[in-house]
């Protein structure tokens, strides 16, 4: 498991997709806002987690999901030491990148502490700011703030084409 820690993105690097196929990642994460936390759901406007938030920007992008996720409880990462995030992630959007390349549009997996999995996603909408279904609240756009940078566990990026 690759350990927690602060990314170092260098903006402003030509990327290898087009802006415009990241922008319609970050308009349908952000038609998600305010969609309130439901574990395990993922229909915008009534309830999703993390996990529901990125089902739902991949349908809206895509069509479909590749698979439907098995029932998970809120302490999933813990009990099971499963990296199950970054496997899914590694499936579906290939290869992991470098946390200095990140971009707007492109997903990132949290980790609490780096003995522990990602237990958490978003969506990087733009070089400080992403969008991640807060729990007991909602989808938001958070700040990036380090205590949110230190935690990130992976960056990947959406394909263009599935």
């Amino acid at each position: 498991m690759r350990p927690c820690g602060p990314p170092s993105p260098r903006w402003g690097e030509k990327g290898d997709r087009g802006v415009g196929f990241a922008e319609r990642v970050v308009a349908a994460g952000r038609s998600w806002i305010g969609t309130p936390y439901r574990h395990q759901a993922s229909l915008k406007g009534v309830g999703c987690d993390c996990l529901g938030l990125v089902r739902g920007v991949w349908r809206e992008i895509y069509g479909v999901e590749p698979e439907l996720p098995p029932a998970y409880q809120p302490d999933w990462a813990e009990r099971s030491g499963e990296d199950r995030l970054r496997h899914a992630a590694l499936r579906y959007f290939g290869a992991e990148l470098p946390a200095a390349q990140m971009r707007p549009g492109d997903l990132l997996l949290f980790c609490w502490r780096p003995d522990l999995p990602a237990k958490h996603a978003g969506i990087l909408s733009s070089q400080d700011r992403f969008i991640h279904a807060f729990e007991q609240a909602a989808v938001i756009e958070s700040a990036l703030v380090p205590s949110w940078r230190r935690r990130i566990a992976g960056v990947f990026r959406f394909p263009e084409k599935v």
